[in-house]
């Protein structure tokens, strides 16, 4: 697996000044799998905005200290950051805080412009001055040029949407309101829930709800704006059911944590019906069932539920390597699969191993896999995938390569069995992917080439960083 997650949002609303820093942190790390970037918190005290920004990991940015140090708020909005465009600097941790006419803006962001070059050229022309290289900024400046012309925020925010093409999924605060904005095709998750002291919160999944003590109220639909102020709840949906829903279908089959619920379906459901159709598409004699943890532990339950394989736990991960792992040099002697997994002998030696993982981008990780199964002893190897071939990359706020570096774009599903060493290969069908969320409302442009938004011009993750000097 060589795919990298996205980003999390997440916000608060309270009527009184409280504590908002220390539920902020507790959301964003069960959002942590969204992004490892970098993270940030900024707090909304009577209209004054404190903030904390660093790369790095929750933990590691934020220790009781500087926890300590925000003070009590009735606002708060977090970010945890995969950049999908821009580099991992720290110009381009969110949330993005603006100062203008009107007042103040703190926006965070999940998802990717597709018309982010074409919005940030027009602005650049017309005297705008960018701080970061993420497509952020570009949000931000879109909504604030709006606001100077609008009585209120979140008609601001209304207007800028006619602006913006891609995926958004967006909580941001103004000096008395919280907004969670959702695109109109909802490519990416997004809910709010209410605690039991009438604090509202909003995340980019139900799993973060949960970590902070609240209960899920309701998806926020394609589309929609939500308000949160003094006055309640509002919605605005005037841009809702212009667009086909078009969900991003690797939120079930890999970002999203097992215990979240997206748009009503159960993640561990969707994973778990994955294992099952594989079971019946690619049958196999075999001994044992295993998942790579941990995307692919959900499937092959379901695996081996429909094949009557045992299920085992064959690797077990080490939970304090994550993406942030930085490795010391170029030498190849140091396998840094070894270091992220180990496989348990006693399970896999002699045996007939399916091996279930999620998607299978370069190749290289799945190669290093395979050796280090063949090294514990396994007789056989019979790789099941949980999503059909990569073909294109995408647009949308996965890091998915260029096609040149995507191994099923240039190879044969036989050639790929050959080079990552596995004595069977059995990819998720295409027609299949409905099922997993009981809908056709899904984007599968990675595997089909369908987009459901026009291409952008330049496809380089970077493609901003000449513009400006980074420090």
């Amino acid at each position: 697996m060589d795919l990298h997650e996205e980003c999390g949002v997440f916000g608060a609303f309270s009527t009184e000044e409280v504590d908002l820093a220390s539920m902020a942190y507790y959301g964003l790390y069960a959002l942590q799998h969204r992004g490892q970037e970098s993270c940030g918190i900024v707090v909304n005290e009577k209209g004054i905005f404190h903030s904390h920004k660093d790369i790095g990991l929750v933990s590691e940015v934020f220790s009781k200290e500087n926890l300590r140090r925000f003070p009590k708020g009735n606002i708060v909005v977090g970010h945890v950051r995969y950049g999908t465009t821009g580099a991992n600097t720290r110009s381009n941790c969110q949330p993005i805080e603006v100062n203008h006419q009107k007042g103040k803006l703190a926006l965070a962001h999940n998802g990717n412009l597709s018309n982010a070059l074409e919005l940030r050229d027009e602005l650049e022309l017309s005297g705008a001055i960018f701080q970061s290289t993420s497509d952020t900024e570009t949000i931000a400046y879109i909504i604030t040029r709006e606001r100077i012309r609008s009585s209120s925020i979140e008609e601001a925010v209304s207007r800028a949407m006619y602006r913006l093409e891609g995926a958004y999924s967006l909580v941001m605060m103004s000096p008395q309101k919280l907004i969670a904005v959702r695109d109109p095709r909802g490519f990416r998750p997004l809910c709010y829930g209410q605690m039991a002291d009438g604090t509202y919160v909003v995340a980019s999944e139900s799993c973060a709800l949960q970590a902070v003590g609240a209960e899920f109220v309701r998806d926020i639909q394609p589309g929609e704006i939500v308000i949160f102020s003094m006055n309640g709840v509002r919605s605005i949906t005037e841009h809702c059911n212009l667009e086909k829903k078009t969900t991003c279908i690797f939120e079930y089959i890999y970002f999203a944590r097992p215990d979240s619920v997206i748009d009503g379906k159960c993640v561990h459901s969707s994973r778990y019906k994955v294992g099952q159709i594989l079971a019946e598409r690619f049958p196999v004699d075999a001994d044992v069932v295993i998942g790579v943890p941990d995307s692919g532990l959900d499937a092959a339950l379901g695996y081996a539920d429909r094949s009557g394989i045992r299920y085992e736990i064959g690797l077990i991960k080490n939970k304090y390597i994550g993406r942030t792992f930085i490795s010391p040099g170029q030498d190849t002697r140091f396998n840094q699969v070894k270091i992220k997994l180990s496989p348990i002998k006693s399970v896999l030696e002699g045996k007939r191993v399916v091996l279930i993982d999620d998607s299978i981008v370069r190749g290289t990780t799945s190669r290093r896999l395979v050796k280090l199964l063949r090294e514990a002893g396994a007789k056989e190897i019979h790789m099941r995938i949980s999503a059909p071939p990569f073909l294109h990359p995408c647009y949308y706020g996965t890091d998915i390569d260029s096609e040149e570096n995507l191994i099923a774009h240039n190879h044969s599903i036989e050639e790929i069995k050959e080079i990552i060493g596995v004595d069977s290969l059995g990819y998720l069908p295409m027609g299949e992917l409905p099922q997993l969320v009981d809908s056709d409302e899904i984007c599968t442009a990675c595997f089909s080439g369908d987009y459901p938004t026009k291409v952008p011009t330049d496809l380089r993750k970077n493609r901003f960083e000449g513009k400006i000097k980074i420090e």
